[in-house]
C-alpha cells in the first residue's frame, strides 16, 4: 500500500506527458513494471485472502481500492490479475465505497475538450513547478 500512490502516481504521471517533452519511454517503462510489480502483489494477497488484511473489509482495502480501479491509466489488463479484478468488482458494489469514489466527480474534467491554450495552461500550472522564495 505504501507504494501504491507513489508509484501509481509516477506511472501515470509520465505516461500523460506529450512527446513535445523529451523522450519519456524509460520512465515510462520503469513506472509501468511498478504498477505491474504492486499489481501482482496484490494479486498474491488477494489469491487466498477475500480482502487485504484477510477475512474482513479493513481499512488497507479502503486505502487500495481507489489506485488499483485505474489500472487502465497505469498500463496495466486486469486480465493478468483475476484476484485483484474479483476484489474490485466486490468493493466496487459496497455503497459507501460507490459514495465515497462519487465525491469530487463533478470537478473531473476531460482534458481533450479544453482549448489548446487551456491545456498548456494547466500543464504548466501542474508540471515542472519550484518553490517561491519566502518572503519576508
Amino acid at each position: 500500500m505504501a507504494n501504491q500512490g507513489p508509484k501509481f502516481g509516477e506511472c501515470g504521471h509520465f505516461r500523460r506527458l506529450k512527446d513535445s517533452q523529451g523522450d519519456q519511454s524509460y520512465a515510462v517503462r520503469r513506472f509501468g513494471d511498478e504498477a505491474n510489480r504492486l499489481y501482482g502483489v496484490l494479486n498474491n494477497r488477494l489469491y487466498d485472502n477475500p480482502y487485504l488484511a484477510g477475512d474482513q473489509y479493513t481499512i488497507a482495502d479502503m486505502i487500495c481500492y481507489p489506485w488499483s480501479v485505474n489500472f487502465r491509466g497505469f498500463g496495466q489488463d486486469i486480465e493478468e490479475f483475476q484476484h485483484v479484478k474479483r476484489w474490485m468488482a466486490e468493493l466496487a458494489e459496497r455503497p459507501a465505497v460507490v459514495r465515497g469514489m462519487a465525491v469530487g466527480s463533478e470537478l473531473s474534467v476531460d482534458v481533450a475538450s479544453l482549448s489548446k491554450d487551456e491545456q498548456d495552461r494547466l500543464r504548466k500550472m501542474l508540471y515542472n513547478q519550484r518553490a517561491l522564495p519566502a518572503k519576508g
